[in-house]
């Protein structure tokens, strides 16, 4: 079983909305829109990395990038998310192997850095922290919002995702 990490095409987008449904369903942190989030980057041409874990000809994982604005101007920084897995394959490593990826493809493109809201216990692993003087007001609690720099520079400010990410929005 060899797992293949590449980026999305059109006849992927089913299987990604279920596996993102499926990841999220029942989740207390989760709104149950993730799916939607992908769904709206997507149509407004705003999914700047999209990459598909496949396992044996199936998908079994997907992470999204899209551009975030710092202070209302755009950076060069990219937001993580949502990332989701198969519920039955999670806790194997493919969610570690797609971000990872991304994160790559990412710098290899120019970007300066990433930010995500989300586990501290989870996204440290990769690197990221909280540092306070990058916000996220949407975020529960400030160490749940947390930036990669690629290079030294650390912007700041406050931190916008795309439209999106909001419900009811495109």
């Amino acid at each position: 079983m060899e797992l293949l990490i590449r980026p999305e095409k059109p006849t992927d987008h089913s299987a990604i909305e279920k596996i993102t449904e499926a990841a999220f369903a029942g989740k207390p942190y989760s709104d149950q829109t993730e799916h939607l989030i992908v769904n709206r980057l997507r149509e407004a041409g705003a999914l700047t990395l999209s990459l598909v874990a496949e396992l044996d000809g199936k998908i079994v994982g997907h992470v999204a990038f899209s551009a975030v604005a710092i202070d209302g101007e755009y950076k060069d920084w990219y937001g993580l998310g949502p990332v989701s897995v198969t519920p039955e394959l999670q806790k194997q490593g493919i969610g570690s192997k797609i971000i990872r990826e991304g994160l790559s493809l990412l710098k290899e493109k120019g970007a300066k850095g990433c930010v995500l809201e989300g586990s501290p216990i989870y996204y440290l692993r990769f690197g990221f922290k909280s540092y306070p003087n990058l916000v996220y007001e949407g975020a529960p609690a400030p160490e749940y919002f947390m930036a990669l720099p690629f290079y030294e520079e650390i912007p700041t400010g406050k931190v916008e995702f795309h439209k999106a990410f909001y419900t009811g929005s495109s």
